[in-house]
């Protein structure tokens, strides 16, 4: 498999310099690729896109806003993903000394491709001037533009810098997430319940207390509140419980339980199966996740939670349940030999545990 920084590789380069030469005449071409291809190699899939981003800047006019409006006749025309941020990074980049300007690229531009990780620069430099262009964001009609006003202002944003200010007082976005409660927009709700979860880790009470009054029978809003409250319904959280009325007292028993194997090679399967039995006299509502904690390179044990089902069990009923989990390598996971472990746990008391070897 291509390595994905190969997505900026001389033949997306040469393309790219054309598309701004058919908007600029003078946008020297092959100076451009000649430069932004030097070892190339040596450099990872962000420091690829910096050097766009700092390279384009020496080769567009010094006026910020020229500079901006022929990226902005240029973008249509690139085939979108993630080389597209290259233009709102240039913003994030070079554009604090025109505020107005650079608020109205990042809007444009965010409908090719995300600028959640360029408007953190402004977060960075006045939060609050910026915050409050992302509240007018939130009720905009493109689904783009509010999703980055949700996603943008993460306080944990995954691969950018965290937000201090918004970690410490998640009130600061909450106005946001409530003006996005019932998006009928999918890409952006997972966006909403991701901030929400984010603020979960910190300030668990706030978050619940903040979802309280939601409208759960509005479809969107339910999926929502229900994604948002993953972690802490994981951890056991008994407010979180409450909230989808699932048993915070679960009484149930692991009986049966089996492994396929206890020995495993990269491409097998490990099959599990148990009996999930009531100990109590009356329903439960529970929720079943699974826990592989994954041999690490220097040795040590990291856990990753699965979900694996949600049900309804009866007094005194017994239902079997059996999951497949293959192991493989992903550019997201690397698996390293030695001895794992696995875990059930049930509305997030852990109640079962069997180890087995992987052998690379």
């Amino acid at each position: 498999m291509e390595p994905l920084k190969e997505m900026f590789n001389r033949t997306f380069y040469e393309r790219f310099a054309a598309e701004f030469n058919k908007t600029l005449p003078t946008f020297d071409k092959s100076g451009f690729v000649k430069e932004v291809t030097k070892n190339l190699d040596e450099l990872s899939l962000n420091q690829r896109l910096r050097r766009t981003t700092e390279t384009l800047k020496s080769f567009l006019p010094a006026d910020y806003k020229k500079a901006i409006g022929i990226m902005k006749r240029v973008i249509p025309d690139m085939h979108g993903g993630y080389t597209n941020l290259v233009f709102p990074d240039f913003v994030g980049q070079y554009g604090h000394d025109d505020f107005h300007t650079s608020m109205d690229a990042l809007k444009y531009f965010t409908q090719f491709g995300s600028s959640e990780f360029a408007i953190r620069e402004f977060l960075k430099r006045d939060f609050d001037k910026t915050i409050k262009q992302m509240k007018e964001w939130s009720k905009d009609k493109n689904h783009h533009v509010r999703r980055l006003a949700s996603e943008g202002s993460r306080p944990r944003l995954p691969w950018s810098f965290k937000l201090d200010r918004v970690i410490q007082d998640p009130s600061l976005t909450i106005s946001i997430l409530q003006t996005l409660n019932k998006d009928p927009e999918l890409y952006v709700r997972k966006s909403v319940a991701n901030h929400l979860n984010d603020i979960s880790k910190e300030h668990p009470e706030f978050m619940l207390e903040s979802i309280r009054n939601w409208d759960k029978s509005n479809q969107y809003t339910a999926w929502i509140i229900k994604h948002a409250s993953r972690t802490l319904i994981k951890k056991g959280h008994s407010g979180s419980l409450s909230v989808f009325d699932f048993e915070k007292d679960a009484k149930v028993i692991i009986e049966k339980f089996k492994l396929n194997k206890n020995k495993l090679k990269l491409g097998d399967t490990l099959v599990f199966e148990f009996d999930l039995v009531s100990a109590k006299k009356k329903d439960q509502k529970l929720v079943v996740d699974y826990i592989i904690h994954y041999r690490k390179k220097l040795g040590e044990l990291s856990p990753k939670v699965f979900k694996l089902k949600e049900l309804k069990l009866g007094a005194g009923e017994r239902l079997k349940i059996e999951k497949k989990q293959r192991f493989q390598d992903f550019t997201t996971r690397k698996h390293f030999k030695g001895e794992h472990l696995l875990e059930i746990q049930v509305n997030g008391k852990k109640l079962h545990q069997e180890k087995f070897h992987i052998h690379i």
